[in-house]
C-alpha cells in the first residue's frame, strides 16, 4: 500500500522568513496587487493574483513584478524566484529566467534550464520518453513548406501541432487529418504564423494528465485527470485550452495507472528533479493502449487547474500545494 501523499508533503513555517519574487507578465503590482486588465487570451491576470494571494496568505514575504530583468536588482533580497513568465516574445522564453537564476545563483521553482528546454521541445521529449520506455507514437518535424514535399515515413492518420509553444497554440479540429494531403495543408497554415510544426501518428482515444508533486523520496503522483473535450476525438484545442470552459476531471484508469505510475518515476529518474510537472498522454480506453505527448513543467497551478483538482482528492488545498512546492524546492537547492 502506498504512504498517503499527506505524509510526504512539506509546510511552510507558521512565520516563514523567505522572500519571494513572484514574475509574471500579467502579475498584480502594488499598491493594491489587484489582477490586471488586459488584451489577450485567457484568465491569466485573474490566476497570477490567486497565487500570488496564496503565497502572500502563507506568511511568505513576496514582491512581484512583470520585468524579468529585475531578477538583476533582486539578488540579495530574494531567496527564491516563482515565476510563470512562460510566454516571453522571444524564442525559447521558458529558459531564459531558469537561466538567469542560475547564473546569479538564485534558486528558482521548476527545474535546470536544459530539463525546460526538453519540456518545451516536444519532439526532442518523445525521443527521450521512448529511449526510457514509455510509448509514444511515431512522429516527424518540419521546419519549412518545402519540406513538406517529402511525407513521414508513417501512414495516417495524422495530428498535427506546433512543434514548440504551450497552451495548445496552433491546435484544432484540423489538427486531425486522414491523408498527408490534409497534413500537408494545415501543417503550412502553421508554419504561416511562423511555428515549426510536429507531425505524429493520430492516436484514438482521450486525452489524460498525470501531474505529479517533487519530493525527497522521488515524484509524488497525484492522480490522472481527464481534460474535457467537446471536439471530435476528444482533443484539447487552442480555443479551448485559452478559456477553459469546459474544465477537468478525475479519471479512472483502471489497470492503466500502474504503468502510468511507472512512467512518471522514470521520467524522474531521467529528468528530475522537478518541482511540480505533468505528463500528458493520449489513452485508448477500449485496448488500454496510452501514448505519451509531453511533460509540462510550467503547468497550471491554479485551484480549477489538473494539480489542484488531483490533489484535493487527497484532501490538499491550493495552499497545500504552493507550500509544498515552495519548501522543497528551497531544499533540494545550494549555490554554496
Amino acid at each position: 500500500m502506498r504512504p498517503s501523499i499527506s505524509e510526504h508533503l512539506l509546510v511552510p513555517p507558521l512565520t516563514p522568513s523567505t522572500r519571494i519574487l513572484f514574475i509574471a507578465r500579467h502579475a498584480p503590482l502594488e499598491p493594491d496587487f489587484a489582477a490586471r486588465g488586459f488584451e489577450g487570451d485567457g484568465g491569466y491576470p485573474g490566476y497570477y493574483a490567486r497565487v500570488f494571494r496564496t503565497l502572500r496568505d502563507l506568511g511568505y514575504r513576496i514582491r512581484t513584478t512583470s520585468e524579468p530583468l529585475a531578477l538583476l536588482a533582486g539578488k540579495g533580497e530574494t531567496d527564491i524566484v516563482f515565476s510563470l513568465y512562460n510566454r516571453m516574445p522571444i524564442n525559447n522564453p521558458e529558459v531564459f529566467i531558469p537561466s538567469l537564476c542560475e547564473y546569479l545563483r538564485i534558486p528558482y521553482v521548476g527545474a535546470r534550464p536544459n530539463i525546460r528546454a526538453l519540456a518545451e521541445d516536444k519532439w526532442l521529449a518523445k525521443l527521450a520518453a521512448k529511449a526510457i520506455g514509455i510509448p509514444v507514437s511515431e512522429g516527424a518535424v518540419y521546419a519549412d513548406e518545402a519540406a513538406l514535399e517529402t511525407p513521414p515515413g508513417f501512414p495516417g492518420p495524422y495530428f498535427v501541432k506546433q512543434r514548440f509553444g504551450a497552451a495548445s497554440e496552433g491546435v484544432s479540429a484540423e489538427s486531425i487529418q486522414d491523408d498527408w494531403a490534409g497534413a500537408a495543408r494545415v501543417a503550412a497554415k502553421l508554419m504561416a504564423r511562423g511555428m515549426a510544426v510536429l507531425v505524429e501518428g493520430y492516436a484514438p482515444g482521450l486525452d489524460i494528465t498525470v501531474p505529479a508533486l517533487g519530493s525527497a523520496g522521488g515524484p509524488l503522483v497525484l492522480g490522472v485527470v481527464r481534460p474535457r473535450s467537446d471536439k471530435a476525438g476528444g482533443i484539447i484545442t487552442e480555443d479551448l485550452k485559452r478559456s477553459d470552459p469546459l474544465g477537468y476531471e478525475m479519471f479512472e484508469a483502471g489497470d492503466v495507472e500502474e504503468a502510468l505510475r511507472n512512467d512518471v518515476d522514470a521520467l524522474w529518474r531521467a529528468a528530475g528533479p522537478m518541482d511540480y510537472f505533468r505528463m500528458d498522454y493520449r489513452f485508448d480506453p477500449e485496448t488500454g493502449r496510452r501514448v505519451f505527448l509531453e511533460f509540462n513543467i510550467c503547468c497550471h497551478i491554479g485551484r480549477s487547474g489538473s494539480i489542484c483538482l488531483a490533489a484535493s482528492q487527497h484532501g490538499l488545498s491550493q495552499a497545500d500545494v504552493l507550500g509544498h512546492v515552495i519548501e522543497y524546492s528551497l531544499r533540494r537547492q545550494s549555490f554554496g
